[in-house]
């Protein structure tokens, strides 16, 4: 990157004069919200879409590239982290679906900071997971290298730090509420991995009703013991997390991981009791492609699933502001990973399972009122791992020097307007590699061949600039490999 792109990339983050890249990020961003409004509620005027879409006139305000708030002190902030599963880039109504209503995300985006090129730590379930519990890159872990575990042979290593147990470490009030997905007992859970509790389920996916998860076993757990509730999975999650964020913590700061299920399948809404029926009598005879409901779903039933994980969304919201916690709680909502085969990513190419943009840039939003501006969009590249580094400086802890993060803190770019400096974001997934530094994205998918994008012009990444740079893709390319070369190979044969 010349000096002068250093120079208006580093004039844009800091709320100074701004570029063309950042004009247009702006402006789109503005639209992409009225867009998504408008198409739920058509022909309606600006304030009775809003009033319509459940937000308020308030909520739709022009948002403005990001700025740090100076001068506000606040205590070490509760911590709700929330995702969702397989939700793509666009799905919500704030990133310009067209067909999906998310009143309660976009409010909440609304109310603090909506990231634009925000990206996962991988491009399925569980490696993602892996790098925002250890702000490390999947590679880095024998269980890791698993897209996704599928078995009982792996799992986060009880002995490695992660977030939970180095904010425990600090004094915080640790759960995990919903999928883990970072192996199964009797060696790998969430309380051996720094959380005080676990309410939730140990696989990949589960049938929302009955809890029977991809090999028939019964997955639904309150610590490491079964837990009965044949309910709709979502409202379950969605009640244990309510009361947990009003409950009385004696002053101590928390962190909640909720990490829905919702949207993956199968395809099952609240209330589709006899597709449930139907999933469950092919489960117990045996069939472990049940599960994936691949003769299933439709864009209407996503469409509905989505909207559910919103309203339940909304509702741990309302149960945290009753708990007069809400300004001292930072709020972090994303996906784990890029949308599926019924997600709406425009104008992005690929799917989950792929390192194009499709499948790793995810919809990604930060709030919390004691210390950060609300109607406000960043256009800063960033990454699971980061996130990882960012809560653990604002919780006071310390990272452990014997596994060194590959996220950076963003912590002074949000607080004091600190420009973060310039690095490589780096994916692998067997078969394909990827790494963006600056608006220059470096891919090799599945046919071998080297490719380059520029982001900025190119988030499709159909104008392959190659040939063009030669000199620029051997660089990226070296770098990748570089990181790759630190990492752990994948087992012979997989």
């Amino acid at each position: 990157m010349t000096s002068r792109d250093a120079q208006t990339r580093s004039e844009n983050r800091s709320g100074t004069p701004l570029s063309r890249r950042a004009f247009t990020t702006a402006v789109g961003a503005t639209a992409v919200t009225a867009v998504g409004i408008a198409a739920a509620v058509p022909a309606a005027g600006p304030g009775n879409a809003a009033a319509a879409a459940g937000t308020t006139a308030d909520d739709v305000t022009q948002e403005r590239p990001f700025r740090a708030a100076r001068g506000k002190h606040a205590r070490r902030p509760n911590i709700l982290f929330i995702l969702g599963d397989d939700l793509g880039w666009a799905d919500l109504s704030s990133y310009g679906s067209p067909h999906i209503r998310t009143p309660h995300l976009d409010r909440l985006a609304a109310q603090g900071v909506r990231f634009t090129d925000a990206y996962s730590g991988s491009a399925t379930c569980s490696p993602t997971r892996f790098s925002l519990y250890t702000g490390r890159y999947p590679g880095r872990t024998k269980g890791g290298l698993a897209e996704p575990i599928a078995d009982r042979s792996v799992g986060l290593e009880p002995t490695h730090p992660t977030l939970a147990s180095l904010l425990r470490g600090v004094g915080y009030s640790t759960a995990l509420i919903g999928k883990w997905h970072c192996g199964y007992l009797p060696d790998y859970s969430p309380t051996r991995s720094g959380y005080d509790e676990f309410f939730g389920n140990f696989g990949g996916a589960l049938e929302y009703y009955s809890k029977l998860g991809l090999a028939g076993e019964y997955d639904l757990y309150e610590g490491d013991a079964e837990y009965k509730d044949l309910r709709y999975y979502t409202r379950v999650l969605t009640e244990r997390a309510s009361e947990y964020v009003q409950r009385d913590h004696d002053d101590r700061p928390w962190l909640l991981n909720l990490n829905f299920t919702t949207p993956h399948w199968p395809w099952i809404a609240d209330g589709d009791t006899e597709a449930s029926a139907e999933i469950v009598r092919r489960i117990r005879a045996g069939d472990r492609s049940a599960l994936r409901h691949g003769d299933g779903g439709s864009v209407e039933k996503y469409t509905e699933m989505v909207e559910d994980l919103d309203r339940s969304v909304g509702e741990v919201l309302k149960a945290l502001k009753r708990s007069g916690q809400e300004k001292d709680t930072l709020v972090f909502f994303a996906s784990d990973n890029g949308g599926e085969r019924f997600s709406y990513n425009w104008p992005l190419a690929g799917n989950k399972s792929s390192l194009q943009e499709g499948g790793i840039r995810v919809p990604s939003v930060l709030r919390w009122p004691a210390r950060i501006d609300g109607h406000q969009v960043s256009d800063l590249p960033v990454f699971s791992p980061d996130w990882t580094a960012t809560l653990l400086e604002l919780g006071g802890a310390r990272p452990d020097p014997a596994h060194p993060l590959d996220g950076i803190s963003l912590a002074g770019y949000l607080l004091r307007g600190e420009t973060p400096k310039e690095r490589d974001l780096f994916w692998r997934v067997r078969g394909e590699r990827a790494l963006r530094r600056g608006d220059w994205k470096y891919y090799r998918g599945r046919s071998g061949a080297d490719q380059l994008f520029h982001l900025a012009d190119d988030r499709r990444e159909q104008a392959d600039r190659a040939k063009a740079d030669p000199e620029r893709l051997a660089e990226l390319r070296a770098s990748w490999e570089r990181t790759d070369s630190g990492l752990l190979p994948y087992p012979t044969g997989s």
